[in-house]
């Protein structure tokens, strides 16, 4: 395995799966968590304990699971809903147990260790921001009766779910502080790496972060940027280099070093490069897509193609 720091920042699925090929080929790794989410699970602890949504927190945990009958067991204990309709039908047992330990010793970051211990986890896993945050979104269309007006969207489940096009996403608080264990793990890496996921509710809160946006300009580690293999939900009609657009639109000052792309889900090579060119990067197509699994990386395929790159 690689002695390389990597730190990987999304959120939900995508990262998940970013975190599932990584342990394949890194024992260091941290993954930042996007803390926007207010669907759900995550959405009723948070509104009823003011706390941060542990959702993703918890698939980032169970990703990092020690492979072993221990660890996969405490996975499944975490990943389970209760069942129902009373009130604690639809909660994870990995929410629940978050919450508890946020409460019993008042710091997030201790408590999301002590469950990675629990786990066996192979990594760290940190939040994006030290408080809750709300995604508001510029919308365009989102009312199919009214293409060409904008409306304002509040809330990470409504911008999720918008058939509109997005074009552009703010955060609120505008100016939310980020953990020093967060904001350390970037400086310190060896490799920062952006995506896959939910573009604008996943991968681009990130950067609007100012603690963390300032880390990955001054960060000496390289920084890789894993696009989709599908474009669709917050991105239908989007081409890679329209992603990388609105990347730089949000984040003008940030370089990147390699963006990493399936050959399905590239339609313009040229055009990707170009677009790429101008953040500082170059581009390395391979084939990291779940064959029969439209919308999935496939974890060895994806831990073959950060073996390469990584070195």
């Amino acid at each position: 395995m690689s002695g390389r720091a990597v730190v990987a920042l999304g959120g939900g699925h995508g990262l998940a799966a970013s975190l599932a090929a990584l342990r394949l080929i890194s024992d260091e790794i941290t993954a930042v968590v996007t803390v926007a989410d207010n669907g759900g699970s995550s959405g009723r602890l948070r509104d009823e304990f003011d706390v941060l949504p542990p959702g993703d927190l918890r698939m980032a945990l169970s990703a990092l699971c020690d492979d072993t009958e221990w660890g996969h067991t405490w996975r499944d204990v975490l990943q389970h809903r209760f069942r129902g309709e009373g009130p604690l039908g639809g909660h994870a047992v990995g929410n629940l147990l978050i919450v508890a330990l946020w409460e019993l010793g008042d710091d997030p970051v201790a408590g999301l260790e002590l469950v990675g211990r629990l786990l066996g986890a192979r990594g760290t896993v940190l939040p994006m921001a030290a408080v809750p945050l709300e995604i508001t979104a510029e919308v365009q269309g989102h009312d199919p009766a009214r293409p060409d007006a904008v409306e304002t969207l509040r809330g990470q489940v409504a911008v999720a779910t918008t058939a509109g096009n997005v074009r552009g996403i703010r955060l609120e608080p505008a100016n939310p502080p980020a953990p020093k264990e967060t904001v350390q793990s970037v400086l310190e890496a060896d490799w920062v790496i952006l995506g896959p996921g939910s573009w604008f509710t996943s991968v681009m809160p990130h950067l609007l972060v100012p603690d963390l946006r300032a880390a990955l300009h001054e960060t000496p580690a390289r920084r890789l940027l894993t696009l989709n293999v599908e474009h669709s939900g917050e991105t239908a009609g989007f081409t890679p280099a329209r992603q990388l657009e609105t990347l730089a639109e949000h984040a003008p000052r940030l370089q990147l070093d390699v963006v990493l792309a399936d050959p399905g889900a590239v339609d313009d090579e040229a055009d990707l490069r170009r677009a790429a060119a101008l953040l500082g990067a170059q581009v390395v197509v391979a084939p990291v897509a779940k064959r029969g699994q439209p919308g999935h990386h496939d974890s060895l395929r994806l831990a073959a193609a950060y073996r390469d790159i990584l070195g």
